[in-house]
């Protein structure tokens, strides 16, 4: 609910930097919109981004596990000999069985920021394209605004009265991609 009332306040001040810009220049006002979502989805390369998360969500789901066998065979193993142990080899592995639980919820919160970058750094070459690809579009066609239609898959446009100011495709038709959607 915050991320809205702050898009909307977003939406709110372009508006009024572009009124007050457009007493200034003299220049009329032009704002397309474009959804990245849907450009970033009809890239080829999405989908090899795609597969490479994928695999590497992949790798880190098998060592996590290879970890969570390794707690189970530990703790079996304690549990089939705990009574003949000596109390001082007893609190030395249930030491290290706490430590190794420790070790895997940790390395679980590590995964998520791992697989978070990964996507972020495999994301940002496609993210560069399309705003190069955005600039381009707009110049051509001498928008002065551009938004993106959505963000993180929320609406930021309440009411759009012209689709004609859609540039999604030509976006895509810039970057030599025949969109799917036309």
């Amino acid at each position: 609910m915050k991320n809205k009332f702050v898009l909307a306040l977003t939406a709110l001040m372009l508006a009024g930097f572009s009124v007050f810009a457009q007493g200034t220049t003299n220049k009329p006002i032009k704002i397309g919109y474009a959804s990245v979502n849907y450009i970033l989805s009809e890239m080829p390369e999405y989908k090899q981004i795609e597969q490479q998360l994928m695999e590497y969500e992949k790798q880190l789901s098998n060592q996590l596990q290879s970890q969570y066998q390794e707690l189970q065979t530990k703790a079996t193993t304690y549990q089939q000999s705990a009574e003949t142990m000596l109390p001082e080899i007893r609190q030395q592995k249930e030491t290290e069985l706490r430590e190794l639980q420790g070790r895997i919820e940790k390395f679980q919160r590590d995964a998520q920021q791992l697989i978070q970058k990964k996507e972020a750094d495999l994301l940002a070459p496609a993210y560069d394209k399309i705003q190069k690809n955005i600039d381009v579009v707009a110049a051509e066609n001498n928008y002065t605004h551009v938004l993106n239609s959505e963000v993180a898959g929320v609406p930021t446009l309440l009411f759009v009265s012209d689709q004609s100011h859609d540039i999604s495709n030509l976006i895509l038709k810039k970057m030599g991609i025949t969109p799917t959607q036309e």
